[in-house]
């Protein structure tokens, strides 16, 4: 039987930048993909933002991660000419009432550390947007975009530089832990079984499937979770806007919003549909919905540019009703089983917090040894 010192599973963003995290303090890593590539749900299937770190609540993991992983993915960036774009985000009150909502935003940032934001009135926001109407508006300079599969190439290429693999098409189907290590079983285009000292469980929407797999294990330590399926609308022709543009947060999302990718095509969504399995199918019948929440800021929009975009699922640790929850790194010290961390409930902002989750998963396994 082959052995390695780590197995990651899952390759979205999240397992990708762990593996390099890893492999780059000197540990041999496979990373284990059920897809035949990369990044191919969650990971592909989001609004492609760098978050500032507005929205979380203080001394959350959402709060920390995402302050500190934005500044390391810019740099990354830079560093490997990823393409980006520090374009600035707009979160509008439209009405008065909202106002207020506006200024719990700007205090809870500023407890998180991030004091960067501006709020302006409704006739400079019509001045920077003329297509917008609001009551005002929180200006947030640091929130940007990225092109999410390039920032994921390079991830892979990094794990392979510093020795590592990624084996597609690689489904774990259990984990058996005995004498101190994890026999990983998979199935692909044959069945095999791969011993180790640590895995990371970073299989996203499946992540919980995988705990339950792994035996030992006690089924307590796995969490509820839920698939929040959202719609995603894009603008045909030139995008009337410069910078993203965000209403009031709802309660299981950040709301129908607009974002811009890099070469400026503009797109709504996501929305907030309740799924009970994975299916990416687009539903056609809730655009009417759509145009009525973007008319609210946008009353000039013409429906008929809207087409349908894609649609993407994220994983939640919080049902219909609930208050969100914060993101769960469960290691040794939660579940008393040394050498794995599970990752559960990886949402938004995971993208922006991913480098700063691949440094805190790798400092918890350097801790055990």
């Amino acid at each position: 039987m082959d052995r390695v010192d780590c197995i990651v599973i899952g390759a979205g963003i999240i397992g990708l930048a762990t593996a390099r995290a890893l492999a780059r303090r000197g540990h041999e890593v496979i990373v284990l993909e059920a897809e035949a590539g990369i990044g191919t749900h969650t990971s592909s299937r989001n609004s492609e933002v760098i978050h500032a770190g507005i929205y979380y609540p203080t001394g959350s993991l959402k709060a920390e991660l995402c302050l500190r992983g934005k500044d390391m993915l810019y740099e990354y960036c830079r560093e490997k000419s990823i393409g980006h774009n520090r374009i600035g985000k707009l979160i509008l009150a439209t009405t008065a009432d909202e106002i207020v909502t506006l200024q719990q935003y700007q205090a809870r940032a500023a407890e998180n550390g991030l004091r960067d934001l501006t709020f302006i009135d409704a006739d400079e926001v019509s001045r920077m947007e003329p297509e917008l109407i609001c009551s005002g508006a929180l200006l947030s300079p640091s929130t940007g975009i990225i092109d999410s599969h390039e920032f994921m190439m390079n991830l892979q290429g990094d794990i392979e530089a510093a020795g590592g693999a990624i084996i597609c098409h690689s489904r774990v189907t259990g984990i058996n832990i005995a004498n101190k290590e994890f026999v990983v079983r998979v199935a692909g285009d044959e069945e095999y079984a791969v011993a180790t000292k640590s895995v990371v469980n970073a299989a996203g929407l499946w992540a919980p499937t995988v705990a339950a797999s792994i035996s030992p294990f006690a089924r307590d330590q796995i969490p509820e979770h839920y698939f929040a399926k959202g719609h995603y609308y894009t603008l045909a022709g030139k995008a009337p806007f410069s910078r993203l543009v965000y209403p009031v947060a709802g309660k299981a999302g950040l709301g129908i919003h607009l974002t811009l990718d890099l070469s400026g095509q503009g797109r709504f969504g996501p929305d907030v549909q309740w799924v009970d399995s994975i299916d990416y199918a687009f539903d056609t019948t809730r655009k009417a919905a759509y145009v009525e929440a973007i008319r609210r800021y946008y009353p000039g929009i013409d429906e008929g540019r809207l087409v349908e975009g894609y649609t993407g699922i994220r994983p939640k640790l919080y049902g219909p009703g609930d208050a969100p929850a914060d993101f769960l790194i469960q290691g040794p010290e939660q579940h008393k089983t040394s050498g794995l961390v599970n990752l559960f409930g990886i949402e938004s902002p995971g993208l922006t917090a991913s480098l700063a989750v691949a440094d805190r998963i790798a400092g918890m396994l350097a801790a055990e040894h």
